[in-house]
């Protein structure tokens, strides 16, 4: 917490965060949630995903705001639908009708031909309620696009007081923004076990629990690693279809089980199983990239049109999770400049880096090709 108490204003408290993560869950289900944000949190507008989106809700949302929607979309997914611009987030204005199957498919490429006649783009300020609303979208796993109306002439201290008149949840921009160093800041050990694997039968399966309601992150411990001296330590993202069920896509089922082998042969380390799958873009938006790269999108490209930058992962999960485990100072088995980076940032001395390469498949030369090129790993 600030010592400076003209500080402790503008840090989000527990509740805020609270707000947070049931604003994700009212977004997942297709719900309205009351978005607080502006220069200095003046201006409230309401927000939905625009994936989920019906013509009932839009109804909803129009009669509620009292004032006409428009799109919220990313710069990456503007830039596709040809209405770029330098703002993070840019607003499209809809026509008068847009029914939502178009306003889902200016959002989503996936969801059919996007329709952009008569669309008027309004570039966005990155503290207001739109830029706010795509990164609670962003949060829930979503496609990072909402449609947002804005609720005129009402005084900020009558936001709360509104918000609960009309059932709404209220969540302030000022929490989104930290909410992914604070949810893993919240993260707790919950649970241990010995659990013998095939490549390393010296292992202690550690299960950390997010406060936010979140998925696990799993700590995989091999052997006896001094936390003292810097320990051997892979950070592996979860991939369903790589790790379970042997995609030849990605490499990410030969680096899963190489590591386990090599920290293993090696006398014991750590690796960090964390729950960001496609690069924390969620296990649906991966198939739907999957989906843009068998017409020809590398997966770079595939993440930008969605609306996604090209990697989303953070690792203050990674960082909380070694700290709890007493390590300070690590051996970092990755081919990912950007992870040793952010490491660093949270406090972790990454001593060396461990190369950590298998061989492609015909399936996945070309994803390999683009990870090189494109995001700088280092093959």
């Amino acid at each position: 917490m600030p010592n400076d108490p003209s500080q402790a204003a503008s840090q989000p408290r527990a509740g805020d965060q609270l707000a947070v993560d049931r604003g994700v869950a009212e977004l997942r289900r297709g719900g309205i949630v009351a978005v607080r944000a502006g220069g200095d949190r003046d201006r409230l507008a309401l927000a939905v995903s625009a994936e989920l989106i019906t013509d009932e809700t839009v109804a909803r949302l129009r009669m509620l705001a009292g004032s006409d929607p428009v799109l919220a979309i990313t710069r990456n997914r503007a830039a596709v639908l040809g209405s770029g611009g330098s703002a993070p987030v840019v607003s499209l204005t809809l026509p008068a009708g847009t029914p939502a199957a178009r306003v889902a498919a200016l959002a989503d490429p996936t969801a059919g031909r996007a329709d952009t006649a008569g669309l008027v783009t309004l570039p966005e300020p990155e503290a207001g309620p739109t830029a706010t609303a795509v990164r609670l979208a962003k949060l829930a796993r979503l496609i990072p696009a909402a449609l947002v109306a804005s609720v005129p002439d009402l005084a900020p201290d009558r936001m709360e007081g509104w918000s609960r008149e009309h059932a709404l949840l209220l969540v302030d921009r000022d929490a989104i923004d930290t909410h992914r160093r604070d949810a893993a800041a919240r993260l707790v050990r919950a649970a241990s076990a010995q659990v013998p694997l095939a490549d390393a039968e010296d292992c202690e399966l550690i299960a950390f629990r997010p406060l936010d309601g979140g998925l696990e992150h799993v700590a995989i411990r091999i052997g006896d690693p001094d936390p003292a001296g810097p320990v051997l330590v892979r950070l592996h993202s979860a991939c369903l279809t790589g790790d379970l069920l042997g995609s030849l896509r990605c490499d990410c089922g030969d680096q899963l089980r190489g590591a386990i082998r090599a920290i293993a042969e090696a006398g014991g380390g750590v690796l960090l199983y964390l729950a960001q799958e496609g690069r924390d873009i969620g296990l649906i938006n991966k198939l739907k990239a999957y989906s843009l790269q068998d017409l020809g999108a590398d997966t770079v490209d595939a993440n930008t049109m969605l609306g996604f930058d090209d990697d989303e992962r953070v690792y203050f999960p990674a960082a909380e999770m070694l700290g709890l485990l007493g390590i300070a100072r690590v051996r970092l088995m990755t081919n990912n400049p950007e992870k040793i980076g952010q490491l660093a940032a949270c406090g972790v001395e990454v001593v060396e880096r461990v190369r950590h390469v298998f061989p492609s498949n015909r399936h996945n030369e070309r994803y390999l090709d683009a990870k090189a090129r494109r995001s700088g790993h280092l093959f």
